[in-house]
């Protein structure tokens, strides 16, 4: 997967942003991608408090690009397009400026003013302090009502062909209605293909075509025939209970005509707490490594760590992000 991946950064090299320019998660990820031809780091912080965290830990990052909110020279023009941003909440340049000063939000800036592709934060605060700001600045593409994610799931085979799966909405929206369920369908199906998925999408329910009943379960197969008609080519099969959407022998009984059933490799759930709880089985019992979350529906790849995240995972995510770009 990541040799694909890589291969398109290779044919168009992209920038990445870090706002945690000290942690040593980033400062050894980025050290190895410096390395590369594929993908720039750009690390924000103070310079020579960057530097001196990456010798400290052997880490050789010279040449590398570090931003300093402080210093940046183009501080004006980004100020003055912040408040234009945000204007309709009122926020004045002395705002603008103080909130800048937080490498979340002034490395979201700084793709949004075409200095970055893209942006990989999280490795020491929260989700939410990733997506706010990319909601606020970068926002939803045009014609898109939600920001939705979606996970990677990889799971190596000793034939060498690794399993890759797609799982979505796990991270953002709680509760998504079924309207909001067809959007982050259609973008899990495109970022499904982003890493070689060919999608057979299952939309997940504790019914399979009418075997139960209830709110959830009607939401799920309005999704599903509510996506199908915007995506006709797309195999989708919904509502699906999970076991008849990955074993053939339990699709034969409950969905035999069922194209998806059997053989699903992208799963939709009906709220985040499914979703959730769903990867994390996956990742700690089916020996799937996740990637994501990922952040679909931007106009710009932004993407979150774990905070329980090792270099590894933040050279991987890198390459995922810059990807998306």
């Amino acid at each position: 997967m990541f040799g694909k991946l890589i291969n398109i950064l290779r044919e168009n090299p992209k920038k990445i942003v870090f706002p945690e320019g000290t942690d040593n998660r980033i400062l050894e990820a980025s050290s190895r991608l410096l390395a590369s031809n594929f993908l720039t780091p750009v690390l924000i912080g103070n310079e020579e408090e960057v530097f001196k965290a990456a010798a400290n830990s052997g880490f050789n990052i010279n040449g590398i690009t570090v931003v300093d909110p402080e210093k940046y020279d183009r501080m004006d023009e980004m100020i003055e397009l912040f408040c234009e941003l945000r204007k309709s909440k009122g926020v004045t340049p002395e705002d603008a400026e103080k909130i800048l000063k937080k490498s979340n939000y002034f490395g979201t800036m700084l793709v949004k003013m075409g200095e970055a592709d893209a942006l990989l934060g999280g490795a020491t605060y929260s989700t939410a302090d990733t997506v706010r700001p990319a909601l606020q600045l970068i926002k939803a593409k045009p014609g898109k009502n939600i920001v939705s994610s979606c996970f990677i799931l990889v799971r190596e085979r000793a034939t060498g062909n690794n399993e890759v799966i797609a799982m979505a909405d796990c991270a953002i929206n709680i509760n998504p209605t079924e309207d909001e369920i067809v959007e982050i369908s259609l973008e899990a199906v495109e970022c499904a293909r982003t890493f070689g998925i060919d999608p057979k999408v299952a939309f997940l329910s504790y019914s399979t075509l009418g075997s139960g009943k209830g709110e959830t379960v009607e939401k799920m197969r309005n999704a599903c025939r509510k996506a199908k008609e915007k995506a006709p080519d797309i195999p989708m099969e919904g509502e699906i209970q999970f076991d008849a959407a990955v074993a053939p022998r339990v699709a034969r009984s409950k969905c035999p005509d069922s194209d998806v059933g059997g053989h699903a490799n992208t799963f939709i759930f009906p709220d985040i707490n499914a979703g959730n709880i769903g990867y994390k089985i996956a990742q700690r019992f089916g020996g799937f490594d996740a990637y994501g979350p990922i952040l679909l529906g931007l106009n710009a790849p932004i993407n979150d760590l774990s905070r329980g995240c090792n270099a590894a995972e933040v050279y991987s995510m890198a390459i995922v992000t810059a990807a998306l770009a």
